[in-house]
């Protein structure tokens, strides 16, 4: 039986090396290591990986449902975040030494219904939960992580709806929230 410790250790491996060859652009080798016969690795699973360059924010992508391979989708991920957030460049080679990945395996979204947004504010879990909220074409989510900086529920929900690209005060009957969980591992800065 795998510790958390040690899952957070094979899962950042794994993230790292996927960030270093999407940056220097080669391909990643296969391997044979011992980490990659573990049964949990090959489980679907969700995650985000989360870079910071210098310890400030470098980009954080990833997926909210477990529709591929946890390996898969982590490498996935890994390589995406290097150029595909929007908010930031491409990750240069030169910033790799300076860089830190952290990886969250997510829980299963659970849905939470709300009727308004005041109902939405007194279900957020301070400090606990990543949300999703989606309305239409829009979805933004946040994070457990986010609460660091976000810590008031109010708050919270007014700027992950201007990331699902709406009005910090929008609310429509049509609007829809899910929360989930994380497992979260990071490389020391």
């Amino acid at each position: 039986m795998i510790s958390d410790a040690e899952k957070g250790e094979t899962l950042l491996a794994i993230a790292r090396e996927s960030v270093y060859h999407a940056v220097l652009g080669t391909p990643e080798a296969e391997r044979d290591d011992a980490w990659l016969r573990h049964a949990w690795l090959w489980q679907p699973g969700a995650t985000f990986v989360t870079l910071r360059c210098r310890g400030v924010l470098r980009g954080c992508l990833g997926s909210l449902e477990a529709s591929a391979p946890l390996i898969q989708d982590l490498r996935s991920n890994a390589r995406a975040v290097t150029s595909r957030d929007p908010r930031f460049p491409p990750l240069t080679a030169d910033e790799l030494p300076e860089t830190t990945v952290e990886v969250s395996l997510l829980s299963p979204l659970e849905p939470v219904a709300c009727a308004s947004p005041r109902e939405a504010v007194e279900r957020l879990a301070r400090g606990h939960d990543g949300w999703v909220v989606t309305w239409g074409d829009h979805t933004g989510t946040f994070l457990p992580q986010v609460w660091e900086s976000l810590p008031e529920p109010r708050d919270f929900l007014c700027r992950l709806l201007e990331k699902a690209g709406l009005a910090p005060d929008f609310w429509h009957p049509e609007v829809r929230l899910w929360r989930y969980s994380v497992a979260k591992w990071a490389e020391a800065e």
